[in-house]
């Protein structure tokens, strides 16, 4: 590409796929030299340095035509599979109208009817959508309005939770890793214990809480509440008069098997949901706020206050027909019954393997999200390898089963958080009995590797852990 606009002739336009053949396989000599070295020198660490150029569905290929199976899902924005057909005919199609975009002084059809849709399938009532770009975009919109509409200053979130990374978000985000080297942070923002319904009332009962915003099964870790919490802490929040927010950015869209997490735990009155990931089926970036009208109506008071928030790209055409077509695609394939019931597969069959391997401590799961939790073992000689795993890095022990899930079975996975021995699975709704099978038996050969100690699996974990040790004391 020549990259001299002033002297080039127009000649026919770029060619996107010409141009992928030219640079294929150059992603981590780019990304060092202009994007991110640190995150390359990690990924080669672990293995993970593969380029990928084609993907369908709950699954990649790589520039060798290496078949993966995809169970992170782009941290869950692809819960209808990559690429998927419908939604991209759909896209196509509208591209083709020449259809107007972000005229901003007009109210747009698009937006209107995709609100409409997503109020149909809440289940308490809620009554007006703001429409973001993302979900710590959401997460920012939730603060400003539980601070507008009940005049309070408190902001109260949970141990380990995780909002997003933009200022607000990350002042609510319970994980220090994430905040480490970015405070002061917003103010009057305080942590309680996740699943603790004293903790919460104790601080509600001082009477300044504008907010609890809550995920109802925490990402990091997977954790999920006891029956009746979520239910229980929004009672208690309109109590004292403060709001319940409700964080669906990873759990909503069908993934727990239901459209909404909290529908697991009953009559949740939410007083605001926040949706994204899934719901452009992962082609533009585009997330959802659902409130109550009385809120609302205290945000947008008046004339002079009807864009008092307002984003730029928020209702933009093409977001919002993309977010029509996955809730189309959603509701005729039928893809929140096949997350649970694909969820309780793959659940069963991980289950099944707790009694064997004593590495394995517990298995959390509501539909296609998934917890593994590793513990310490009873033997001497695993309790030996488990300990040394820990006292090289506490974030160790999990990498020691994501590396030959993907090195020898191609399958893509994540460790659920920092500091904790628990790998994540979302995998995509569309995948398949095949693929459950494909993931368990992999997972089961991991597993007799672990408990060969020792062994190469021991080996892969002494060798990140001396890198990180290095790395350290650099």
């Amino acid at each position: 590409m020549n990259s001299n606009p002033k002297t080039d002739s127009p000649g026919e336009g770029l060619d996107i796929g010409a141009l992928l053949k030219q640079h294929e396989g150059r992603n981590y000599d780019l990304h060092t030299a202009h994007v991110n070295p640190a995150n390359v020198r990690t990924l080669k660490t672990i293995g993970f340095d593969r380029c990928y150029v084609r993907a369908s569905g709950p699954y990649l290929w790589d520039v060798r035509g290496t078949k993966y199976l995809d169970m992170l899902a782009g941290y869950g924005v692809f819960g209808l599979g990559r690429n998927h057909p419908e939604v991209r005919r759909v896209l196509k199609d509208f591209l083709e109208l020449d259809y107007p975009s972000l005229v901003k002084l007009e109210a747009p059809l698009l937006c209107g009817l995709l609100a409409q849709e997503l109020k149909k399938r809440m289940p308490t009532p809620l009554d007006m959508v703001f429409f973001t770009n993302s979900g710590t975009e959401g997460i920012e919109t939730a603060l400003k309005y539980a601070r507008c509409a009940t005049r309070r200053p408190a902001i109260l979130y949970c141990d380990k939770a995780f909002h997003g990374l933009t200022y607000g978000a990350l002042s609510i985000n319970g994980d220090e890793s994430f905040r480490s080297g970015f405070e002061p942070f917003l103010s009057d923002c305080r942590k309680i214990p996740f699943n603790d319904l004293e903790a919460l009332e104790r601080e509600l009962h001082r009477g300044d809480v504008a907010a609890f915003v809550v995920e109802p099964i925490q990402g990091k870790g997977v954790n999920i509440p006891s029956p009746g919490y979520l239910r229980e802490a929004a009672k208690l929040c309109h109590q004292h008069g403060a709001l319940y927010v409700d964080d669906e950015v990873q759990t909503g869209m069908g993934r727990t098997g239901r459209f909404l997490a909290i529908e697991h735990d009953g009559d949740v009155d939410a007083d605001i949901v926040v949706l994204s990931k899934t719901l452009s089926g992962g082609f533009v970036p585009v997330g959802a706020v659902l409130c109550k009208q009385w809120i609302h109506d205290k945000v947008f008071s008046s004339m002079n206050r009807s864009v008092v928030h307002s984003s730029t790209f928020s209702q933009g055409s093409f977001a919002m027909a993309a977010g029509l077509a996955a809730m189309d695609v959603l509701d005729r394939h039928r893809l929140v019954e096949q997350a649970d019931s694909m969820g309780r597969l793959l659940a069963e069959g991980l289950r099944a393997l707790v009694p064997r391997f004593e590495f394995l401590k517990e298995i959390r799961a509501r539909g296609l999200m998934v917890g593994i939790e590793f513990g310490a073992p009873r033997s001497l000689g695993l309790k030996a390898a488990w300990t040394m795993a820990h006292t090289l890095d506490k974030s160790l022990f999990p990498q020691a089963a994501i590396i030959p899930l993907l090195d020898k079975h191609h399958i893509i996975t994540q460790v659920a958080g920092h500091h904790i021995d628990v790998i994540k699975l979302i995998p995509p709704l569309v995948i398949s009995a095949e693929d459950v099978k494909w993931f368990l038996t992999a997972f089961e050969d991991v597993l007799v590797q672990l408990h060969s100690f020792p062994g190469p699996a021991w080996d892969v974990i002494m060798n990140i852990g001396k890198m990180a040790l290095t790395s350290r004391a650099r």
